[in-house]
């Protein structure tokens, strides 16, 4: 288990966010949504306790982005860093993109969802 609470932000430093409670699961997503969204084959992000999310700096600089479907994803206005992703439903269903941490969430992807959209170049292992 890690130390709480769990900290996070952007590359550029602007945006800084804690947890208080360990993520509940984490996964990869192949859809093609996340891949043109962090340029790479599959985002790794890890699902939260509702409620536990707390921007300590830099809220103002926090942008959204809205889909027609899907969750809406949350980033740096100035450095562009993903952050989180929160459903348009249920606000409170909210996954941080694991990369986002500052040290290790003390969490391993375990799923891994929309592989049927996998990238061609970025075979997906077999775990």
């Amino acid at each position: 288990m890690p130390d709480l609470p769990l900290t996070g932000g952007c590359l550029c430093g602007g945006v800084h966010f804690e947890l208080d409670a360990p993520l509940v699961h984490a996964g990869y997503c192949h859809c093609t949504r996340c891949q043109r969204r962090t340029g790479t084959g599959a985002s790794a992000q890890g699902r939260i306790v509702p409620g536990s999310l707390r921007v300590v700096r830099g809220a103002e600089l926090v942008r959204t982005y809205r889909p027609p479907d899907g969750f809406a994803k949350m980033f740096c206005g100035d450095c562009g860093s993903a952050l989180w992703s929160q459903s348009l439903d249920d606000p409170e269903v909210m996954s941080v993109r694991l990369g986002a941490f500052d040290l290790d969430p003390g969490i391993r992807p375990s799923l891994r969802q929309f592989v049927a959209y996998a990238a061609a170049w970025e075979p997906i292992p077999d775990d």
